[in-house]
């Protein structure tokens, strides 16, 4: 597919709508929440964290949908296959939550009777600092987390949707090393950042009521190489780019459409935790998918639903760079997420 890549400017125009659809390495466009003309509670700002190694994973959420924000934490134990999440909601934030901008600078805070979340930028890199007081089993859950070494790619994508007004900006920072740790109760946890890494989801936009994403992310070394991806598809228009990359040694590499090959049993439902096979339109992704987990949630209150599965596996398989190198990857920690909402 052909794809267009854009330059520096405003995200919006006048009535609201993205000046310039399309991808980027870097966020070039500058999001004015100003410049919207949704109203408050129309409005999603969020920023999510996945720290994870071949054996455990940690999952960070800051949100504010508007009518409805969130804290939310999990920890994922890939040799038990087991995960514990717990996401503390608050409501009628409307934008008082004071996310910035941009990625590059400025910080979020959020304190609720019970939870706390800061994400913020120091000298050593990106700071990550959670506490839920009753997490699992009664214990509390808390969190200090850097993290640094941050590639000089990213994936950017601005979407458009085909409502007016309604938009998608959206930047995937893959492969930075984590340190710190994390513990739930006085079971304490230290983060090797020989072994460990981290990525950031940072998204901002209007979103229409009813949609369907599929996304999939995987991060680590491969042959003393960093390595990672972001895949996926589902929502709004992505005539103009899609946001699947491979990022070698910080650097990216541009794929067009992908398919997550999600399998189906009998009567036509997806069977999450069977083998999904991940290929490309042009040949150079070929991956066969092994869940371990699915990080099952599902929320049905009057006319909001969610109903999400984050599923944690290994990718083995083939890669191919934009130079024609291929990679070949072997039990490579990832995972692929299929989620519904109407919010």
């Amino acid at each position: 597919m052909e794809q267009h890549r854009f330059g520096p400017g405003p995200l919006l125009d006048g009535q609201g709508n993205l000046c310039e659809p399309g991808y980027a390495t870097a966020l070039l466009k500058t999001y004015d929440r100003n410049a919207i003309k949704a109203g408050r509670s129309r409005i999603k700002e969020w920023d999510y964290y996945l720290i994870t190694n071949d054996r455990f994973g940690v999952a960070l959420t800051i949100d504010d949908n508007g009518y409805m924000g969130l804290l939310s934490a999990s920890v994922l134990d890939f040799d038990q296959r087991t995960e514990t999440t717990v996401s503390p909601m608050f409501w009628l934030p409307m934008g008082k939550t004071g996310f910035p901008a941009s990625s590059a600078s400025g910080d979020v805070r959020k304190t609720l009777k019970n939870a706390s979340g800061a994400f913020e930028h120091t000298d050593e890199g990106r700071r990550l600092r959670f506490s839920i007081d009753k997490f699992r089993d009664g214990l509390p859950f808390t969190c200090d987390i850097t993290l640094f070494d941050e590639p000089r790619d990213s994936m950017v994508i601005a979407t458009p949707f085909e409502k007016k007004g309604h938009f998608y900006y959206n930047q995937k920072i893959v492969g930075m090393r984590a340190k710190g740790f994390f513990a739930v109760g006085d079971a304490r946890t230290e983060l090797n950042p020989k072994e460990t890494f981290g990525l950031l989801d940072w998204g901002r936009g209007v979103w229409t009521y009813k949609n369907t994403w599929y996304w999939s992310a995987a991060q680590g070394e491969t042959d003393g190489h960093v390595f990672g991806f972001n895949l996926g598809y589902g929502f709004g228009d992505t005539r103009a780019a899609s946001e699947n990359m491979l990022f070698y040694d910080g650097i990216a590499h541009k794929l067009g459409r992908v398919d997550f090959g999600i399998p189906k049993r009998a009567d036509g439902s997806d069977d999450l935790l069977a083998p999904w096979h991940f290929t490309d339109d042009e040949g150079r992704l070929d991956l066969v998918f092994t869940p371990i987990l699915d990080r099952a949630s599902k929320t049905d209150v009057l006319v909001i639903c969610s109903d999400q599965h984050q599923v944690f596996g290994r990718f083995s398989g083939t890669v191919k760079l934009d130079d024609g190198t291929v990679l070949e990857l072997t039990e490579f920690t990832g995972f692929a997420e299929k989620v519904f909402n109407k919010w």
